[in-house]
């Protein structure tokens, strides 16, 4: 959670943890960073491959309509496993590892590179 703390010329301000859906108290935070990382290397494949919407959406299987929503951030209703299935349609490959190292308390880690 974000700590609140107050610069040496006086100006207030709070310092985020690095994930601004924790910082605004949103439910499933890791997961809509996780979320929001991916549609981030999707953004970056249309632009480096320099595709119009148009051309990624066909690629993807969606309509252009939904795709400038998912790259303009409204994604809450869009699937961990659809933007898989995108990566994997523009030619990238999507790897999940399961830990068996025994731990005190189990967490999922979601990394998005």
């Amino acid at each position: 959670m974000a700590t609140k703390m107050k610069s040496k010329s006086g100006i207030k301000y709070t310092e985020g943890s690095g994930n601004v859906f924790a910082d605004l108290n949103l439910p499933d935070a890791e997961e809509l960073q996780f979320k929001s990382s991916l549609i981030g290397q999707i953004a970056s494949i249309i632009e480096e491959r320099g595709l119009t919407q148009v051309e990624a959406a066909r690629i993807t299987g969606m309509d252009q309509p939904t795709l400038s929503k998912l790259l303009r951030g409204r994604f809450f209703r869009c699937s961990t496993d659809r933007l898989f299935e995108m990566l994997n349609r523009l030619g990238r490959n999507v790897e999940v590892h399961v830990s068996a190292e025994q731990v005190e308390e189990a967490r999922t880690l979601l990394i998005a590179a």
